[in-house]
């Protein structure tokens, strides 16, 4: 069973989904903690909050999904896929001809 909770906004948000946003928010301020340090990507501390910050952030793009059957706009780039581009990827990913969206 999900939870719902209302948002300062007005809007109700199953509880899940907004918990899962906050453990987000949280693993991007220990990656900009981390990097903010200035002791490069070679530092542990570095290397623990750029994995923390991928896992939380799919964890909240699938409970997204799950709850509400939306996606976001970012892809995690996988270090280990050599040689992916941009060109690899549909136009449409990126707003390109097809796309009806703007992406600024």
């Amino acid at each position: 069973m999900v939870m719902t909770a209302q948002t300062g906004y007005g809007q109700i948000m199953n509880a899940e989904p907004r918990a899962a946003l906050q453990r987000l928010v949280a693993a991007l301020e220990r990656h900009f903690e981390a990097v903010a340090s200035g002791r490069g990507d070679q530092d542990q501390a570095y290397e623990a909050a750029y994995r923390q910050l991928i896992e939380a952030f799919e964890a909240y793009d699938d409970v997204l999904y799950d709850a509400y059957g939306a996606d976001t706009p970012f892809l995690v780039y996988d270090e280990d896929e050599d040689g992916l581009t941009a060109d690899d990827l549909d136009e449409e990913d990126f707003g390109g001809e097809d796309s009806d969206e703007e992406l600024f």
